[in-house]
């Protein structure tokens, strides 16, 4: 996605490139498919529609293809065997049972704290910011959970530091959601009618044959003043060349032209997850859920597709999507239990169901699995402190600004303009 946006960003500018994907598909971690009747999503599973993103599909004419959530839907939290939701205002959260009665009273003492630290860890952030209990069972497991990371192990001056500065917090998490009336400002959350992939399909047509499929970057190297880039048949002179691979492929194709930067790319830590896609009829109704930091089990959280785009959500026409109905995605493995990811594709199924009926106590039946990795974001991302690579190289890439699409359409432009 990072070098697809790219691309587009640089077709805006008149500037000459070309996009190498190694893949038969555009699109990296993006990917859909229909099986069982079902419309699967194995990356990310929605988006938020921001203005940026809105012009995004309007300039790549998917307007009638995209896919609005029900704006309404929180998130739950499994802790003391059973889910409890957290709803996103402040007024919901303390009337619910989330947390204690002391607990939810504990944060609202948080204005009083101060504010981030670059070098206290995530863990110790949100502890002093919101308390213990608060942390462990709500905030720790919605934050972590997006990387399957321990935000124990997570710093704020590598991770939340930037996204906080992001949506403008400087000490108090508290006092900007009171301004705005005590509720967080949920932009909606979307999708298209043929998943994700519709995106990267579109932004890959967009730039027709610039981007050039099942063509493997071999290595780079230098030429001159400027640099060539090995592919299996040709080679190709550049200017600039910017590496949007995943870490471990990015060090390969740096180690002789930055083998500094390279071997500090390769420390990068990566979590394993399995991702189930489940089927079952059930008549909750919200985000999803993620499990508490204090329950010790392979699941990590669950994806309500049914609510998202099945039943509830509607394109722009009005129309939902049987293609979602009954449809849930469960996540297992992270820092904790990697070695989930190592059982066959029935066990792993087997599991899933298992503990989605455990925590939801409805039966599920295992549709597909697949296994994914995401890059932590952890104490290892220190490597990356003062990384400087020579003249012409760049690296634009989900571990090397902030995650999600959000963070790609951003750095792409950011780097375009410097470009």
């Amino acid at each position: 996605m990072s070098g697809l946006a790219l691309g587009r960003e640089l077709a805006l500018r008149g500037r000459e490139f070309a996009v190498f994907e190694a893949e038969s598909q555009p699109g990296g971690v993006i990917r859909s498919e229909r099986r069982d009747g079902f419309l699967l999503d194995w990356g990310p599973q929605r988006v938020r529609l921001t203005a940026s993103f809105g012009a995004l599909v309007d300039d790549l004419g998917l307007q009638d293809e995209l896919l609005l959530a029900p704006p309404d839907l929180d998130p739950f939290i499994f802790r003391d065997a059973r889910l409890r939701q957290v709803p996103l205002s402040l007024r919901g959260f303390l009337a619910s049972d989330a947390a204690s009665l002391g607990g939810r009273l504990r944060v609202l003492l948080e204005p009083l704290t101060a504010g981030p630290r670059d070098d206290e860890s995530v863990a110790a952030f949100f502890t002093r910011k919101v308390g213990r209990e608060v942390y462990q069972h709500v905030v720790g497991p919605l934050y972590g959970g997006l990387y399957g990371s321990d935000p124990g192990d997570m710093v704020v001056g590598l991770s939340l530091g930037r996204l906080l500065r992001d949506m403008g917090i400087r000490r108090s998490l508290l006092r900007p959601l009171l301004a705005r009336g005590g509720g967080l400002r949920q932009l909606p959350a979307c999708s298209f009618v043929e998943g994700m992939q519709t995106l990267p399909n579109a932004l890959a047509r967009a730039l027709g044959d610039r981007v050039r499929l099942s063509t493997p970057v071999r290595t780079i190297e230098r030429e001159g003043g400027g640099w060539r880039v090995i592919l299996d048949r040709e080679s190709l002179p550049a200017e600039h060349v910017v590496v949007t691979a995943p870490a471990p492929a990015a060090a390969t194709l740096l180690r002789r032209v930055a083998p500094e930067a390279a071997s500090r790319i390769a420390t990068l830590r990566y979590n394993p997850l399995a991702v189930v896609a489940l089927r079952s009829e059930t008549p909750l109704r919200g985000l999803g859920f993620q499990l508490s930091l204090a329950e010790s089990r392979p699941l990590r959280g669950v994806t309500f597709n049914h609510n998202l785009f099945g039943e509830g959500g509607a394109n722009r026409r009005g129309s939902g999507r049987a293609d979602r109905t009954g449809l849930y995605t469960a996540y297992l493995g992270g820092w904790s239990h990697s070695d989930v990811v190592a059982v066959d594709d029935h066990s792993l199924g087997q599991l899933a169901a298992a503990e989605f009926r455990r925590c939801t106590g409805f039966p599920a039946e295992s549709i597909a699995a697949v296994r994914q990795v995401m890059p932590a974001w952890d104490r290892s991302w220190s490597a990356l402190e003062n990384l400087r690579l020579p003249r012409g190289l760049h690296a634009a890439a989900n571990w090397e600004s902030r995650p999600g699409l959000a963070g790609r359409l951003a750095q792409a432009r950011l780097l375009a303009e410097s470009l």
